[in-house]
This record gives structure tokens, C-alpha cells and sequence, in this order.
């Protein structure tokens, strides 16, 4: 008997070893991607994140250890050329063994072009209204043809169309369990119906407030709920505003009547005080990747809220 016992325990061992060989080894490059992918595998596996906390996908470097969980990894997700420069040509090396998903090309994403300068105005666009396609805009051509600002994530109506495209094609590359990753999708998308709804009440009472932010990563997220940004401190995130840039933010700040400026969590905040300085508008934070976060898949859910609660902590009083 205890013969036969050590032989069961060691197929209850064993056995599952066997079962997740099978589940693609997946890299996800930013924290909301990475939440995304996790949510959809669920149970089946964890991918590996790139860019962790207090990194910024602008200027980050691969580290060996990066190289080494893309070489061996079957999926790699990222957002695409334009957000994580650094991946850009490494990818042609490393990932020759993987598929690439670039979730910029999920079907029926909305992309919108930059904004050029950070004295930028509200597009008069109404909440919930849909961005652009620019896919059809543009008769077929790429998005990419026409630079398109990358933090499509902050809209959760586009949070959903990656996640159809994480399901799939974890699904394509392990179809044995298909059906777990689509009903891990459909979860998730009901999770991000559900949060759009809390975020678009909890908005309410401040979406006709102008606001300046530090760097200009958040227009998904005010189109898709209707607010009234003003402008973005600057243009380049890493290159701090000069005086005369400093000047120009302060009359922005009394032309538009901007109730507050935002800081981001890398970023030395104590440029924010030089400009809000004898204005009268209040600081702020806002994160739009979720550095302070801990990784995994209620990360997106957080971060989207953490957004709204920033807003209406500065705005509403």
C-alpha cells in the first residue's frame, strides 16, 4: 500500500507538470498588457513582464534576463512601434521562435493621432463618443502611417478588443484549452463594461473641470468619459519644462481656468509646484501605466480607478 500510495503521488506530481508544458511560455512588455494577458490565462499559466515597477517603457533597456524570456517565449504581446521603443528591433532577434501580437492591430482598436505641443485643446467630442478609426479613415492604410498616440489601453472599450485578441491568440497557440481562455475573456469583458460604468458615475460631477496633465498619455481615457483637459506640461516625458515653458503653463492655467496640474510618479513633482504657484489650481497625481502597482490581472481595474479617483480628488472641491 505504501508503495502504490508513492506511485499515485507521483503521477499527481508529475501530471501536472505535463499539463502546463502545454501552455505557451507568454512575455507581456507594460503592466496593463501584462494585466490583460493574466486575466485571460487565468489559472493556465502567469506571463512574464518586461517593464516593472518605476520603469518607463520610453526609455527603458533590456536587461539579459528580458532577452532570455523572449528567446524562449511562444507569445509576446505588446502595444506596438511607437510605445515600447526598445523592443522595436529587438524583437527581429529575440522573438524568432514566437508569435508577436501587436495589440495596436487588434481588430476594431481605436487609435487617435498625437497631439501636437502641450497647449492642446478638448477635441469637442462628446463622452462615450468613439474616437476615430483611422484604420478606415485613411482607405486601408496602417495605423502606423500616421503617428498615433500608443496609450489606447486607458480606453476600456479598447481594453476589451485586446482582450478578444489575447484570447485568440493564446487560443490559436493552445487550443486544448480554448475554451478556458474564452471564458476568462468574457469575464474580463464584463469586468471592464461593469468598471466603465462606476468610473462614468464617478466622473460626473467634474467632466466640464479643465485640468492640465504632466505629459500627454491620457486622451483615451478623456474621450471616452467626456473631460476637459487643457493642456500637458510637456511634450517629451523626460525633458523638463524651461522658465519660459513655465511662463506660458501659468497663463494656460488663467486662460483655461485649470482647477488643477498633474504629476506622474517618475517625475520630479516639484515642477508642478513652480507652475501652479500663485495661480491658485491645486497638484495632483496621475499614473498611466500603473508603476506603483502590483502586477497581475486586477491591476487594469485598479489603474483606470486610481485615474478616476485622482481626478475627482483634485477637481471636486
Amino acid at each position: 500500500m505504501r508503495f502504490l500510495s508513492s506511485l499515485a503521488l507521483g503521477a499527481a506530481l508529475v501530471s501536472p507538470t505535463i499539463a502546463m508544458a502545454e501552455v505557451p511560455r507568454v512575455v507581456a512588455t507594460i503592466k496593463p498588457v501584462h494585466a490583460l494577458v493574466a486575466a485571460v490565462m487565468g489559472d493556465l499559466g502567469i506571463p512574464t513582464l518586461i517593464v516593472r515597477s518605476g520603469a518607463s517603457p520610453h526609455t527603458y533597456s533590456l536587461r539579459p534576463s528580458d532577452a532570455g524570456a523572449i528567446e524562449a517565449a511562444g507569445l509576446v504581446f505588446w502595444t506596438g512601434r511607437g510605445m515600447e521603443l526598445f523592443l522595436e528591433s529587438a524583437l527581429e532577434t529575440l522573438a524568432v521562435k514566437a508569435k508577436v501580437v501587436e495589440l495596436a492591430e487588434s481588430p476594431g482598436i481605436q487609435l487617435l493621432p498625437t497631439r501636437e505641443g502641450g497647449a492642446f485643446e478638448a477635441h469637442g467630442q462628446g463622452e462615450g463618443e468613439e474616437p476615430t478609426d483611422r484604420k478606415e479613415e485613411h482607405d486601408g492604410e496602417s495605423a502606423h502611417d500616421h503617428e498615433a498616440d500608443m496609450h489606447f489601453w486607458l480606453d476600456p472599450v479598447n481594453a476589451g478588443l485586446m482582450v478578444d485578441a489575447i484570447a485568440a491568440a493564446l487560443s490559436e497557440a493552445d487550443p486544448e484549452n480554448a475554451s478556458a481562455y474564452a471564458a476568462n475573456a468574457d469575464a474580463e469583458k464584463a469586468d471592464l463594461a461593469a468598471l466603465t460604468a462606476e468610473i462614468q458615475a464617478a466622473l460626473g460631477g467634474v467632466k466640464s473641470k479643465p485640468f492640465i496633465v504632466f505629459h500627454d498619455a491620457y486622451q483615451y481615457f478623456e474621450r471616452r468619459f467626456g473631460l476637459a483637459v487643457a493642456g500637458a506640461v510637456t511634450v517629451t516625458p523626460g525633458t523638463m519644462p524651461g522658465a519660459a515653458r513655465i511662463g506660458e503653463l501659468k497663463r494656460k492655467i488663467a486662460d483655461s481656468g485649470a482647477r488643477c496640474v498633474f504629476a506622474e510618479p517618475r517625475f520630479e513633482p516639484a515642477i508642478i509646484s513652480a507652475i501652479i504657484e500663485g495661480t491658485g489650481a491645486r497638484a495632483g497625481e496621475l499614473d498611466p501605466e500603473g508603476a506603483s502597482l502590483p502586477e497581475g490581472p486586477g491591476l487594469y481595474r485598479q489603474l483606470l480607478e486610481n485615474l478616476a479617483t485622482g481626478l475627482t480628488d483634485c477637481l471636486a472641491p
